[in-house]
């Protein structure tokens, strides 16, 4: 007598075309998601990479008490002043010593902690008071200085400011000047050339009809400190619209 035969398995495909289509959507959507997450990985590290700068040469009309400026949106340090009217302040920064904004080509001097030497801010401002700080060096700064005066770099002469005053820990240079009150700048000295930044010093003078100039630089550019005023006075006189 015969064995009845085993029945043969059903021989079915082993991928059913709606699992087949199902995947192929699966892989698809996995593409998009994929290329979306590229683009937008791209899209960030760049805008992280401009931490808030801009290329951008547009101009804007700034108003500031009595004067006008006008100013490449590259120059304004902060986005949210990038704008045309009548403002407060505006906040500047600028490479040294070609005092030029924010560019691709100079993106690694914006980025770069490590050389506070190649940028200098600015701040501009309406002037609240009457002297600049040439102007304050004998009626208010003179009276807190120690009496005994150091040599200090390119010509300054160091005045360290008394222990007692409310200025205590900085240091004061100053330098005659045949045109008008002496050269007067404030510092706070880093300990060493490595913790410098890019607001050691600083200085003040007024411009236009009624503009206060306050610039910050590193310790680091004290011996240039001639060019850098020099420098200053002229940017700012060549961006006043009359």
């Amino acid at each position: 007598m015969n064995k009845p035969l085993i029945p043969e398995p059903d021989l079915a495909p082993l991928l059913s075309p709606r699992f087949t289509y199902g995947l192929i959507a699966v892989l698809g959507l996995l593409a998009i998601l994929v290329m979306a997450v590229s683009l937008s990985s791209q899209w960030l590290g760049e805008n992280l990479a401009r931490a808030g700068h801009t290329s951008s040469r547009e101009s804007f009309d700034v108003f500031i008490g009595q004067d006008h400026l006008r100013l490449p949106a590259n120059v304004i340090r902060f986005e949210s002043q990038r704008v045309t009217g009548v403002v407060e302040r505006v906040d500047l920064y600028l490479t040294w010593p070609a005092l030029e904004g924010y560019s691709d080509e100079t993106r690694h001097v914006f980025n770069d902690v490590d050389q506070p030497e190649k940028l200098i801010f600015v701040q501009i401002a309406q002037s609240t008071m009457s002297r600049d700080m040439s102007g304050r060096l004998e009626p208010i700064y003179r009276h807190v200085l120690e009496p005994n005066p150091q040599p200090g770099p390119a010509g300054l002469t160091r005045y360290d400011a008394k222990p007692s005053s409310s200025y205590a820990g900085e240091v004061f240079f100053t330098a005659p000047r045949p045109d008008g009150p002496s050269f007067a700048l404030r510092c706070l000295l880093p300990e060493s050339p490595a913790a410098s930044t890019s607001a050691d010093c600083q200085r003040d003078f007024h411009a236009g009809k009624d503009l206060s100039i306050l610039y910050r630089f590193s310790a680091k550019l004290l011996p240039e400190w001639q060019a850098i005023d020099a420098s200053m006075e002229r940017f700012v006189r060549d961006r006043l619209v009359p």
